[in-house]
């Protein structure tokens, strides 16, 4: 005990060690001798350990306040609400103000900081652009957006590249472009027609068209009657079918 007496004695007797945990005992009751017989004082040790224990929970209180300020005024800059740690320390709190003061110090020095009416009138002006109803709205229709522009950049690239246009070249040229190509599959499409129809006027075709429309329906009904007639379902089988009847 005398030791743990000692130890505390020069503990509380170091520079460190604020004044007022330490004074001299008055009364015999409250002194205690160490082991080179001095006497040291701590009748009021026990008040000053309430005091600390009730300013760090004071210090919790001042964290958790501290908190919902910086939240209020540096909110890219508050720390995670799910941070309940068990010790604060002093300089958790020095970090927070000191967070705040860059920022109040950054806001003076640059001029160019938007103001809160300016900031105000940007989110009212958001819902009129992208058809918003409410302020809770904002957030999705902004996710949606960036969705949507983030799937037309990426449209947009890999048009560039099949078509091997530069990347700095603008929507109108690539619009440009696939119509063209567009304009060239059409013409060898209609190349492919006429060398089918086996005619390069659009009038031969035009009459071509008309006399298969003359041929083909009393064709098809002589081969329905030869089927019905012959007893047979398959088309190739007619002509064997006649040959046999002869």
């Amino acid at each position: 005990v005398l030791k743990v007496l000692s130890h505390i004695d020069s503990t509380l007797r170091s520079p460190r060690a604020p004044p007022l945990i330490y004074r001299r005992s008055k009364g015999p009751v409250q002194n205690y001798v160490k082991e080179n017989g001095q006497e040291c004082g701590f009748e009021h040790l026990p008040l000053t350990i309430e005091m600390w224990a009730d300013q760090l929970m004071a210090l919790k209180d001042l964290h958790r306040s501290f908190g919902k300020l910086s939240l209020e005024l540096v909110p890219w800059h508050a720390a995670d609400p799910q941070d309940n740690r068990e010790s604060i320390r002093v300089e958790d709190l020095q970090f927070i103000v000191d967070a705040i003061l860059e920022e109040i110090e950054n806001k003076d020095k640059n001029s160019q900081t938007p103001s809160l009416p300016t900031l105000f009138a940007i989110v009212s002006h958001f819902p009129k652009l992208f058809d918003v109803n409410s302020l809770n709205d904002v957030y999705p229709r902004m996710n949606e957006v960036y969705t949507k522009l983030g799937e037309m950049t990426n449209a947009m690239r890999n048009l560039h590249e099949l078509l091997q246009l530069d990347s700095s070249a603008p929507p109108t040229v690539v619009v440009d472009t696939v119509g063209k190509l567009c304009d060239v599959i059409n013409k060898n499409m209609t190349e492919q027609v006429q060398r089918l129809l086996g005619t390069q006027d659009i009038h031969s075709i035009i009459n071509k068209l008309e006399e298969h429309e003359c041929f083909f329906p009393p064709f098809q009904a002589l081969i329905q009657d030869l089927l019905c007639l012959l007893e047979i379902s398959n088309l190739d089988d007619i002509l064997p079918t006649v040959r046999n009847l002869k």
